[in-house]
């Protein structure tokens, strides 16, 4: 977990040094929620890259994206995964499938359903030999809903969800300054991993500079990212 007021002070403490500006609590949340889904997607992105390569970096971004992992969770044959909802938040969470499994109703054994493409399942009945079975379950995506076949036994998802945006809360105090209010019942730290708090004021920092249109922020951004990159290659 990254502190969302660390972030916030360093975002405000590089924009400031040069006179660029001052980024609202408002913009701050804002630009933090979209850094932090840029930055929780590159993992999948990553994570494909580094497991063709063999690469020792994949335990790492395995270990990043272990807090979003959930389920199992018992689902219906056709399921709408916009209904996958945070208790937080009460938005819709859903981003990824990991895994679905079909319990076999005859014997109680588990099978693991294989991902296939719509228009492919039509293809499938039509021959004994590819026909989808208790045996060799699957299920396809359409139209932001998973449908499982064949259509009997119990289902049950894996799934990573999204990251709860981050909330910086405070109250006015009084000279009309934003006073930082970490006991706000909505106040919320960033839910990536500790070792994401530079990217993060990079990012939100690049962001601001492009709401602003100050391109001097954006370079001063892209100039520490460059650094950051070098720096973890040595």
């Amino acid at each position: 977990m990254v502190i969302v007021d660390n972030v916030y002070q360093k975002v405000l403490a590089l924009a400031n040094k040069e006179q660029r500006g001052y980024i609202t609590p408002q913009e701050f949340n804002l630009f933090a929620g979209l850094a932090q889904m840029e930055i929780f997607e590159q993992y999948f992105y990553d994570l494909e890259q580094f497991q063709r390569r063999m690469d020792n970096a994949v335990e790492l971004i395995e270990e990043k994206i272990a807090i979003f992992k959930m389920g199992p969770v018992s689902i219906s044959d056709s399921h709408a995964l916009n209904t996958f909802i945070n208790a937080t938040t009460g938005e819709d969470h859903f981003y990824k499938i990991v895994q679905i499994t079909k319990q076999d109703d005859n014997n109680g054994a588990i099978r693991v359903a294989e991902r296939i493409e719509q228009e492919d399942y039509a293809m499938m009945q039509v021959s004994p030999l590819t026909q989808v079975t208790k045996t060799r379950p699957v299920f396809f995506i359409k139209d932001n809903g998973v449908y499982i076949y064949p259509e009997t036994g119990a289902n049950e998802i894996r799934y990573i969800r999204k990251p709860m945006s981050p909330n910086w809360t405070y109250f006015i105090g009084a000279n009309e300054s934003a006073i930082y209010n970490p006991n706000a019942a909505d106040h919320r730290n960033f839910e990536l991993h500790t070792s994401e708090e530079n990217a993060l004021v990079i990012k939100i920092l690049q962001l601001a500079g492009v709401a602003i249109k100050d391109f001097n922020l954006v370079q001063l951004a892209s100039q520490r990212e460059i650094s950051t990159i070098q720096q973890e290659k040595q």
